[in-house]
């Protein structure tokens, strides 16, 4: 059978990177959006993960006709009533000028998000990154998975792995935040690395009914 082609719905080299890593052993090319030409990025309106990673999915598999699979995820913050959630990725986006850069933009949001939070307490900056993803063909939906990590908001950065808000995300049971962790250990507890565990076991599944059903 020859192999599936996959796009991946992001430019956030971070991401991909977990996406990549969890996805190595499964017969599968994997294309990163910015090996393809220009596709104009679609308008994320869903008010939930759920809904932004179906739409994009879609999307990016009409515009391909291959199978694509998206993530949407971020952090909910509980003192901030789950805020920024599904606007986790452009938080502090007014505080940015448009060039800005990954880094650039990761620096403005944990800035603006230590601000939010000036003054709140240890307990109650309770807090959680979400992450769903879907995979699509151009004309369904055939996969979908979600998952959570639990921790809490710190008072300052620390760490240098990670991306995003992984430098402010403590976990107390580790006694650190998710940027102080190997990249290995990270993808065995994260959100993401989690849900993508659950994704490649029902992408196994779905390629070995496609083989049983050629032959």
């Amino acid at each position: 059978m020859k192999p599936h082609s996959v796009v991946l719905a992001s430019r956030n080299p971070g991401k991909l990177r977990e996406i990549q890593q969890v996805l190595r052993d499964i017969p599968l090319r994997t294309i990163p959006l910015g090996e393809l030409p220009d596709i104009p990025q679609p308008q994320e309106t869903g008010q939930t993960f759920a809904q932004n990673a179906r739409d994009k999915a879609a999307y990016y598999a009409h515009a391909t006709g291959e199978w694509c699979l998206a993530d949407d995820s971020g952090l909910e913050v509980d003192a901030l009533g789950g805020a920024p959630g599904v606007r986790s990725a452009r938080y502090a986006a007014q505080a940015c000028p448009p060039e800005a850069d990954r880094a650039a933009i990761d620096e403005a949001n944990n800035a603006k998000l230590l601000s939010a939070l000036e003054g709140v307490c240890d307990e109650k900056r309770t807090a959680r990154f979400v992450c769903h993803l879907a995979m699509a063909d151009p004309r369904r939906i055939l996969i979908e998975t979600f998952d959570t990590i639990e921790g809490r908001i710190g008072h300052a950065p620390k760490g240098h792995n990670g991306f995003g808000y992984d430098p402010l995300f403590f976990l107390p049971e580790r006694g650190c935040t998710t940027a102080q962790l190997p990249p290995e250990e990270k993808n065995e507890i994260s959100h993401r690395g989690k849900a993508l565990r659950r994704f490649a076991n029902l992408l196994r599944t779905l390629l070995q009914e496609e083989q049983e059903a050629e032959e």
